[in-house]
C-alpha cells in the first residue's frame, strides 16, 4: 500500500516541476483499480472458516478483480469524464453485486448458518 502512495506523491512532484501534465497526474488514479484487482485476486486464496465464507470469497474475488480492471482500464485509456462515470460506476456495481450476493446467501442460509 505504501508503494501506491509513493507513486502518487512522485506524480505530484513531477507535475509541480513540469515533467508531466495535469491529465497524466489524474491517470495515476488508474493504479487504484489495479490495487483493487490485486486484492480481488488474493481474496479466494485466503483461509476461510467455512464453506459459505469460501463461496463468498470466490465470488467477491472474481467480481472485485474484474471491476478493478474495468476501473483501471477506463482511467488509463478513456477520456476523463467517461472514466469518471463508467469506471467508478463499474467499481460501484461490483461492490453492490458482492453486497447483494452476501444478502442473498444470508437469506438462503439463515442467521444460524444452516440451510433454511
Amino acid at each position: 500500500m505504501k508503494k501506491e502512495i509513493l507513486v502518487a506523491l512522485a506524480a505530484r512532484y513531477a507535475r509541480e516541476h513540469g515533467y508531466i501534465d495535469q491529465e497524466t497526474t489524474q491517470r495515476v488514479v488508474a493504479m487504484n483499480g489495479l490495487v483493487i484487482a490485486y486484492y480481488g485476486n488474493r481474496a479466494p486464496k485466503a483461509i476461510a472458516p467455512s464453506a459459505i465464507a469460501r463461496q463468498v470469497a470466490r465470488f467477491s474475488g472474481w467480481v472485485l478483480a474484474l471491476s478493478g480492471l474495468v476501473y483501471a482500464g477506463f482511467w488509463a485509456f478513456a477520456p476523463l469524464p467517461l472514466a469518471m462515470t463508467i469506471g467508478t460506476g463499474g467499481l460501484a456495481a461490483g461492490v453492490i453485486m458482492v453486497i447483494g450476493y452476501c444478502i442473498g446467501l444470508w437469506t438462503k442460509v439463515g442467521n444460524d448458518g444452516r440451510a433454511a
